[in-house]
């Protein structure tokens, strides 16, 4: 079970911001326990030699995250608005 790090205090603001702390946790937990969760909608971005992966918080925001050390840790780069 991959760990994830603790996320920074300007990615706290912007959840807070736009009240996503719950939505976010939910994803995060089932991150940590099922990287391939089917609600999670976890892709590889391009380019993909740089390892950045995104996940869904909701419909409109998504979460870009790295897998450090054999994919045993998980570090959350920032939070994204999903332009469709």
């Amino acid at each position: 079970m991959p760990k994830v790090l603790p996320i920074n205090s300007r990615l706290q603001k912007l959840l807070q911001k736009y009240s996503l702390q719950t939505k976010f946790e939910k994803q995060i937990k089932l991150l940590s326990e099922n990287p391939g969760h089917p609600s999670l909608n976890l892709e590889l971005l391009e380019p993909k030699i740089y390892g950045i992966y995104s996940i869904r918080i909701n419909r409109k925001f998504r979460a870009l995250l790295i897998f450090r050390k054999d994919k045993q840790v998980i570090e959350i780069l920032n939070v994204t608005v999903h332009y469709r």
